[in-house]
Order: C-alpha cells, then structure tokens, then sequence
C-alpha cells in the first residue's frame, strides 16, 4: 500500500476531532522531573493548539487536539502568554513546549511564533520542544541560538522491530534518525526520545523485550532522556488492527517491566509516561499503588519491590 493510501485510510478511521481553538492552549501541568545530572527540576509542559502534523502515524492520538489549515500567526505566542499569565506565581525550571507536530516545521510554528516563543521562554534554563527527524536542521540551530536557556528537542524513535518500523506509517528510518541525533549532539542540544510499549505490529509477548532495546538503542545514539509510552486506542486504526490480532493494548504490568528494565542505562534518566495510565489497570486494590510505585521510579530512578497483591496475584 503506498504512503498516500495508508494516510488516507488512517484518516477515515478517525471519530471527529476536539474542537480546538488556535488561540488558547488545550492544557499545560507543573511536575518534577529528574534530570542525567542527578537534579530533580520543575518542569513546565504546555499543550498547545495548532496545525496537524503531515506525518499520519498508525499510532497516533494527538491529532485530535490540533486544527485544519496551517496555525495562525501569532496564535502559538498569544497561547503561551496566557498560560504564562495564567500560572499564578508558579515558577519552573525548563518549559515544554508540546504542539502535537513538529516545532520546525512552519506550517505548525509561522516564523513569527518561534520569535516570539523564544522571547517568551527567556526565564527558564531548559526548552524542549518536539519535533520529527526530518525537520531538525538549520532552524533548529537558529532557535538553540535564540533562546536564554539550553534547547532540547523530543524526537520520537517509537520502536527498532524492524516489522513494526516499517509499519508503522511514521517515514522514518534508522539512518534518519541517527543523523538527527547526531546533528543533535554534535551542535550541544539534547536529545529526549519517546519509545513505544505495545507497539502495533509488535507480538505481544515481546513487546517489552523490544522497548527496552529501542532504548537502549536511544541511549546509545546520544538520548540523555527517554520516555516509555503505552500506546492507546480510539483513534480506529488501533481498534482495526487489534481486531486482525497486530495490536495488542499493553498491560500495566508491561509497563512496569518495561520500567525496571531500563533502569541499567548509564546516565540516561527512562521515565513511563503516565498519562491515563490507570487506564492499564484491571485491579482498584493494587493498581493505585503500582503507578504510585511508577511515580517514585520516575523521579528517583532507584530499584524497588514490585508491588504484590493477593487480590489480582500481581507480584
């Protein structure tokens, strides 16, 4: 099937989108987050509202919080000031700037808003935002050099089962992604990669064997930062390939131990995204406990008894 008819099916599978408005961001959180160095820092995470992102991954479920048509001019800075405005006092280290596409690509971020953005970021010590691999390159380097703090950029490796890469719809490559990160590292910005857990295309009983690889393949390709993300259903392709048996939604109990198998890698700081998480949970007795168990791994990264329960067996 070629790239066009794959997006295209993806695309009429999809229920409708949120009603987003281009001019106020759909959420933002404060939490602590450990860094390589040992620090634990606040870090500010802004949702923002924009453009859709011309990648159509089989996966994804971020479309849902963007627009159709290219982002308004001015929209992105005119999202974050409010949100700004809005914090109350609150201070933070690093800001994350999530816009559910690719920071560089200037049909998401209009040259205006990346000015603008830059100016408005001048407080924090660390500015991540994310992008594709595909788009990191000149304009990267021109924003490092525009803003106050240390830039680093999310980029989403997903998974290295090479069934599943090639599946996945993502136009992404291993040579491609280690020339970003290369580039990346060789001009001092960092590198915070996301990897799949469950990943479609993925045998379920190696689903945790192949995350913990795709980071450790992160890590050894220069990510100081990667995040372990449960895939989730409702965007229809999910739902598609789980009814022809190439899906299996991952477990709260994979995740743990995709978690604690990563815990080894060096310097690098691995964190499971909890976001909707308890969504995983088949127990109300112990499932509170185990993502608090997450929780305290995601700041410390120190080892710790799993968490048993004699309701659900879990050990």
């Amino acid at each position: 099937m070629s790239v066009q008819a794959a997006d295209r099916r993806i695309r009429s599978l999809r229920p409708p989108k949120l009603n987003a408005d281009p001019y106020s961001a759909h959420g933002f959180l404060i939490e602590d987050e450990r860094r390589p160095d040992g620090r634990t820092e606040r870090a500010l995470t802004v949702f923002l509202t924009g453009a859709e992102c011309p990648f159509t991954c089989s996966f994804c479920d971020l479309w849902r919080y963007t627009i159709d048509g290219p982002t308004p001019p001015g929209a992105l800075t005119k999202q974050l000031s409010r949100v700004r405005a809005s914090l109350d006092g609150a201070t933070a280290d690093r800001i994350k700037l999530y816009n559910a596409s690719n920071f560089f690509d200037l049909r998401a971020v209009p040259a205006e808003d990346v000015v603008g953005m830059a100016s408005l970021t001048s407080s924090f010590a660390g500015v991540t935002v994310e992008s594709h691999a595909s788009t990191i390159g000149e304009r990267t380097l021109a924003f490092a050099r525009s803003i106050s703090g240390r830039l680093e950029i999310a980029m989403g490796l997903e998974t290295i089962e090479p069934v599943a890469a090639a599946q996945l719809n993502k136009r992404l490559d291993l040579g491609r992604f280690d020339t970003a990160a290369r580039f990346l590292t060789d001009n001092g910005i960092d590198l915070r990669v996301f990897v799949l857990l469950g990943a479609p295309y993925v045998p379920a009983a190696e689903s945790v064997a192949w995350t913990v690889r795709t980071v450790e393949y992160a890590v050894s390709r220069g990510a100081s930062v990667v995040a372990i993300i449960p895939v989730r259903g409702g965007n229809g392709e999910m739902e598609r390939l789980q009814g022809l048996g190439q899906f299996t939604p991952p477990t709260l109990s994979q995740l743990e131990a995709a978690l604690d198998g990563c815990l080894q890698f060096g310097d690098a700081v691995v964190t499971a995204d909890l976001w909707d998480a308890e969504s995983l949970s088949r127990c109300g007795v112990c499932g509170p406990r185990r993502l608090a168990r997450l929780g305290r791994l995601n700041v410390s990264g120190v080892a710790e008894p799993n968490v048993s329960c004699h309701v659900c067996g879990a050990a």
